[in-house]
This record gives structure tokens, C-alpha cells and sequence, in this order.
């Protein structure tokens, strides 16, 4: 494996409908122990329903504005310097409420980001986000959708 340097605004750059990620660390960086990204999320955006990973362990790190996030039984409006886990089986899911952009770092244990960001916004182009089934994303990790149903563009639309 050889170091990676990426500076500020380096690494393949994702849009997940009206959020993007930058990709830091992949499994192909990382040998597939995880995988890291700073993701900016515009004001207003939806989050993805309510949901839980079978084997990755989700973290969320607020660089700049306050997250809206739902954990468990517990929601929080993470502001900057905020640090979530979502351990596997733990239903989560987050939002930008307020009026401006949200940047976080990102890191998923088990290196499989970078695959959700490139298969949800086609899911969800063919209405087929979410629903109370399990849908495989990889050869190494499930998304488990709760029983919540949400409209098919909700992740992705602004206010």
C-alpha cells in the first residue's frame, strides 16, 4: 500500500444528488478498512430515511455548520466539532434544517461510501429508495431501510 497526500479540494468528487463528497480514503487507499470523505451538504437538504448498516460503522464529523441528526432514540443537532458513531444495527439518519451548507468528514468502517454515493441517486431516480426490504450494496455491507417510507426524492431535494 503507498501513502496517499491529498491536499484541500483533492480526491474524486461525488454527487450523491444535491450533496457531494470528496473521497479521501477508499478501499482501494485503505485496503478496504474504510473509507473517508468530507461531504458538504446544502441548506435544506433531506437526509436519507431512517436506516441501519449490518456490518459498517458509520462516523460523522462536523467541520462547518450544525447537522441534524436522528441516532437510535436520540436526535441532535451536531454543530461544528461534533463527533458521531453509529455502531452496525443502530437505525440513524441526518438532515441539513438549517439555512446554510454543512461540511463533515465522513468515515465508514469497511470502506463502502463510495459505493452508496454512486448507487443511491439512480435508486432513487427509479423510485425504488426506500422501502422495508434489505438491499445489498456490496459484496461486504447491507443497508437495512427502516419501515419509514419517504418519497423517492427526498434524500436528494432541497426546500
Amino acid at each position: 500500500m503507498d501513502a496517499v497526500i491529498l491536499l484541500p479540494g483533492e480526491g474524486e468528487r461525488i454527487a450523491a444528488g444535491a450533496s457531494t463528497a470528496v473521497m479521501k480514503a477508499t478501499a482501494e487507499t485503505t485496503g478496504g478498512a474504510f473509507s473517508m470523505s468530507e461531504a458538504t451538504f446544502p441548506a435544506g437538504m433531506n437526509g436519507p430515511p431512517p436506516h441501519a448498516h449490518r456490518y459498517t460503522t458509520d462516523t460523522f464529523y462536523v467541520l462547518e455548520g450544525t447537522l441534524h441528526m436522528t441516532v437510535g432514540d436520540r436526535e441532535i443537532d451536531a454543530s461544528a466539532g461534533s463527533y458521531i458513531l453509529v455502531p452496525p444495527g443502530v437505525v440513524h439518519t441526518f438532515a441539513n434544517s438549517s439555512d446554510e451548507p454543512v461540511r463533515s468528514s465522513t468515515s465508514t468502517l469497511l470502506a463502502v461510501w463510495r459505493n452508496t454515493c454512486a448507487i443511491l441517486p439512480t435508486r432513487c431516480a427509479r423510485a425504488r429508495c426506500p422501502g422495508p426490504q434489505t438491499s445489498r450494496r456490496s459484496t461486504r455491507s447491507t443497508i437495512s431501510w427502516s419501515r419509514h417510507r419517504a418519497a423517492p426524492n427526498q434524500y436528494f431535494r432541497l426546500r
